[in-house]
């Protein structure tokens, strides 16, 4: 009976997941539809296009076909990269595989966390406030089920993750099987020009979004090894791109994009997989950039600037940044959903991808300008 209900429950999560599937569909099939219309424009002046290469060519001494067979071979990989994300790429038996969530209290970790346990994962939830009775930790212990584990985990102590190794440890039948992956969601933000950063805020954003990733990792990274499973990094666009006001969180992020690129090519003759989770603009969904965190950290920013920047840029100058930051948080992306199904899948395919961007048309559409045209364009961009 047990076993009834909880296939039925079973069933009724993979139904929301496709529920929330559809849900996003548009916001999946926009970028598609995006290079769609750019296809149809291209080919529209094709015959310009074939002639400009072709005189080209014959200006460069070379025959005519290469150069039209090698236009033809770049639309068509592109067109077929476009639409890999819709191919089918079989699952992994989810049974008796357990997997470590850091930053559960709240935003990506919480939901997460109940998302995997639900799919039949045993989950570690890590909350940084579990000690605190917080709120989050509080909800994932009353769940009272033996997949749901919850510890104390500060990703910036060296003594906290060793404990959490030794509690996974102790709580898995087999250490060197049942750890299938490594979830590195623990992250803080902040805001505020160069000037205006101090250089303890840059440290404090690094050291849990950049630090506390390589040393849950690297404490875990043996378990992963022996059980040829995965690590899923949540990095950032940012980590793509660096946008004004925010040198220290994309700073943080791109050190982590580095350090799983590097992991990636580490482990790929263990048969780990690395994966990057790419997320757009989700500070609305996930509270981390509420209206009073803002003005919070607009004070903190004034009361460490120094008295030169103070009487050079003045007062409503950062006022005017606090807005711009609250206008962009509360207009991005409030339905966190499409970052939980992509981590399900780098958690859950069986060829899951490298990257994924859950984001919306217009951040992707960005994201893909920003990281492939000249920096004198997209600096250009960024002054409008």
């Amino acid at each position: 009976m047990i076993n009834l209900c909880f296939n039925d429950y079973r069933v009724e999560v993979y139904r929301g997941l496709k529920a929330a599937d559809c849900k996003n569909l548009k916001r999946k099939m926009l970028p598609l539809i995006f290079f769609l219309v750019t296809l149809v424009l291209a080919l529209g002046y094709g015959l310009f296009w074939l002639e400009a290469f072709s005189s080209l060519s014959v200006f460069l001494g070379l025959p005519d076909s290469p150069v039209t067979h090698a236009l033809i071979l770049v639309i068509f990989l592109t067109a077929l990269c476009s639409i890999l994300p819709f191919i089918p790429r079989g699952s992994i038996q989810i049974d008796g595989k357990a997997v470590l969530i850091t930053g559960c209290d709240t935003g990506f970790g919480f939901a997460l966390a109940k998302h995997l346990h639900a799919l039949g994962f045993t989950v570690f939830a890590g909350c940084l406030l579990k000690n605190q009775n917080g709120n989050g930790a509080k909800q994932l212990e009353a769940m009272k089920s033996n997949r749901m584990k919850v510890l104390q985990l500060d990703v910036t102590s060296d003594e906290q993750v060793s404990q959490a190794l030794q509690f996974v440890r102790k709580n898995l039948e087999d250490p060197d099987k049942d750890l299938w992956c490594i979830v590195n969601n623990a992250g803080i933000i902040t805001y505020g020009e160069v000037e205006f950063t101090s250089l303890r805020k840059y440290k404090e954003v690094a050291e849990v979004n950049l630090w506390g990733t390589v040393r849950v990792t690297k404490a875990f990274l043996p378990l992963i090894r022996r059980s040829k499973g995965r690590i899923v990094n949540i990095a950032s666009m940012a980590g793509r791109f660096s946008l004004y006001l925010w040198s220290a969180y994309a700073m943080s992020k791109f050190g982590v994009v580095a350090f799983s690129d590097a992991l990636r090519n580490e482990m790929h003759h263990w048969g780990v997989k690395v994966i990057l989770i790419e997320p757009g603009m989700f500070a609305a969904a996930t509270n981390l950039l509420t209206h009073d965190r803002i003005q919070t950290l607009a004070e903190e920013i004034w009361s460490e600037v120094s008295d030169a920047v103070c009487e050079d840029y003045g007062k409503p100058y950062l006022d005017k940044q606090m807005h711009a930051v609250n206008d962009m948080c509360s207009s991005g992306t409030k339905d966190m959903s499409p970052v939980i199904t992509d981590i399900t899948d780098a958690v859950t395919s069986r060829f899951p991808y490298t990257r994924y961007n859950p984001m919306d048309a217009y951040w992707w559409i960005k994201l893909q300008l920003f990281t492939h045209l000249p920096a004198a364009f997209t600096d250009i961009f960024n002054h409008f």
